[in-house]
C-alpha cells in the first residue's frame, strides 16, 4: 500500500514539531505556510519540563542547552514592593522531580531548532490555505494562489485563525479584555535582575507582569497585561510607546520601573482565546496547538501543550493501521487535560489581578500551596505517550 499523504498547515511551533515527528516516524508530510519567510514574532516562551522532555526525545537536547537558560525560580512578587508571594525552586530541584529542566527560550531559536530537524524540501512558503474541501477518502485543500493540494490527512496546525478549524466548528477568536506589552531588554541594562536567571511574575491590580532571561542570557523577555475594554483596529498587534506602558504600571515596585525604562521597543498585543470545541477531528482532518485549544498565557502552556499534541497524534498514528482510531484516542486522550489548562489560564485573569483588599490578602496568604513541585506534578511531570500502545503504523497499512 502507498504511503498516505499527510498535509501540515501551518508553520509555527504546532506545525514544526508534528512534521519533525512525523519524519522520525517515516511518515511523509507536507507543511504549508501562509508567510512568505519565517520571521518569527512574539519574543520569549517559557518551556516547562512536560515539554522539555518531548523536545529532548527528538533531539532537541543541545540545541535547549546552547539557546536557551535553565530557570533556577519561578517566582510571584507583590506588584508595589517586591515582596515573595509564592516561589517554587527548579533548577536542579526540577530536574529531580520532573526529569527535565525549565527553560526560558527565543521562540524564533525553538523555530530555528525544529527546522533543522526534517528535510527544507518539505516546507512551502507562501501557501495561505482558505478552505478544505472533503471527497470521498481525500481531503482537498485549497490555497490563495489559486492551486491546491490533496491528502490523506490534514493536521491542522495554522493558530488561533485556522481555517482547517472551520470545516468543524462555525466560530471564532473571542477577545478577552485584556492587552499585553512585550519587550526585550539587553541583560546588561538590567544586571540585578540578569544575575540569577529566574522566572518572575509581579502581580497587581488588574494586570501583572512576567520577565525571564532568553538568548543563552543575553536578553530578559518581559510581557506586562493591562485591562482593555475594546480592541479597535484588524490587527492584533501594533507597535507601542514605552510611555503608554509606564502610566500602565504607574506606581508599581522600583525593578518592574527599571525594566520597563530600560526597553528599548515595546510592542502591544490583543489577547484572544477560543472556547473548548466539541470535537478537534473528523475523518481527514485534525487539529493540533492554538487551532485546537488557543487559550491565554496565564498558564504559560500554549506552546507546551501543542508541543505535547504533537506527541501524541504522531504516536496514536503510528499505534493503529486505522487512521480513524488514532484520531479519536488522540483527541481522547487529549482532552481533559487540555481543557483543565484552558480553563486555569482563564481563571488565572482573575486571580493574578486581585485590587488591594480582603480577597487579594486571602490569595496571598494561601498562594503558595499552588506553586510546589507536589501540587504541580500533574502539569510539569506528565508523559503524554505514556498510555498509547504502539502496533502496526499507518504508512503499514
Amino acid at each position: 500500500m502507498r504511503a498516505p499523504k499527510i498535509a501540515v498547515i501551518g508553520a509555527g511551533i504546532a506545525g514544526l514539531t508534528t512534521a519533525v515527528f512525523l519524519h522520525q516516524a517515516g511518515l511523509p508530510c507536507r507543511v504549508f505556510e501562509q508567510a512568505r519567510d519565517l520571521r518569527v514574532l512574539g519574543a520569549g516562551l517559557q518551556l516547562s519540563p512536560n515539554a522539555v522532555r518531548v523536545l529532548h526525545g527528538i533531539g532537541l537536547g543541545p540545541d535547549l542547552q546552547r539557546d536557551a537558560v535553565a530557570i533556577h525560580t519561578l517566582s510571584f512578587l507583590r506588584w508595589s514592593d517586591d515582596t515573595p508571594l509564592a516561589y517554587l525552586p527548579l533548577g536542579q530541584h526540577g530536574v529531580h522531580s520532573f526529569g527535565a529542566p525549565y527553560y526560558g527560550i527565543h521562540r524564533a531559536d525553538l523555530h530555528r531548532a525544529l527546522l533543522g530537524r526534517f528535510p527544507e524540501d518539505v516546507l512551502e512558503l507562501g501557501t495561505e490555505c482558505i478552505e478544505i474541501q472533503q471527497d470521498g477518502n481525500l481531503a482537498h485543500i485549497q490555497f490563495a494562489t489559486g492551486h491546491g493540494a490533496d491528502a490523506d490527512l490534514v493536521i491542522g496546525a495554522d493558530g488561533i485563525h485556522s481555517k482547517v478549524r472551520g470545516g468543524l466548528a462555525k466560530d471564532a477568536p473571542r477577545y478577552t479584555g485584556h492587552i499585553i506589552y512585550r519587550g526585550l531588554v539587553e541583560a546588561e541594562r538590567v544586571p540585578l535582575l540578569a544575575k540569577v536567571p529566574n522566572v518572575r511574575l509581579w502581580l497587581g491590580p488588574g494586570r501583572h507582569l512576567v520577565s525571564y532571561p532568553i538568548c543563552a542570557g543575553r536578553l530578559l523577555y518581559f510581557g506586562a497585561t493591562a485591562p482593555l475594554e475594546r480592541w479597535i483596529g484588524p490587527q492584533w498587534s501594533v507597535a507601542a510607546k514605552r510611555d503608554q506602558l509606564a502610566e500602565a504600571y504607574r506606581g508599581w515596585s522600583d525593578t518592574v520601573q527599571t525594566l520597563i525604562s530600560a526597553a528599548r521597543e515595546v510592542t502591544c498585543w490583543a489577547l484572544h482565546d477560543r472556547a473548548p470545541l466539541r470535537r478537534w477531528q473528523d475523518p481527514q482532518t485534525v487539529l493540533v496547538g492554538d487551532a485546537a485549544h488557543s487559550m491565554l498565557p496565564f498558564m504559560a502552556q500554549a506552546a507546551n501543550q501543542a508541543i505535547e499534541d504533537a506527541a501524541v497524534l504522531v504516536s496514536c498514528l503510528r499505534a493503529s493501521s486505522s487512521p480513524g482510531w488514532s484520531l479519536v484516542h488522540y483527541e481522547r486522550t487529549r482532552r481533559s487535560r487540555v481543557d483543565r489548562i484552558h480553563r486555569l489560564s482563564r481563571d488565572n485573569a482573575a486571580l493574578f489581578h486581585l485590587t488591594d483588599g480582603a480577597a487579594q490578602r486571602r490569595r496571598d496568604r494561601t498562594f503558595q500551596k499552588l506553586w510546589t513541585r507536589d501540587s504541580l506534578a500533574w502539569l510539569f511531570g506528565h508523559d503524554p505517550t505514556r498510555n498509547i500502545k504502539h502496533g502496526r503504523s499507518l504508512h503499514e497499512q
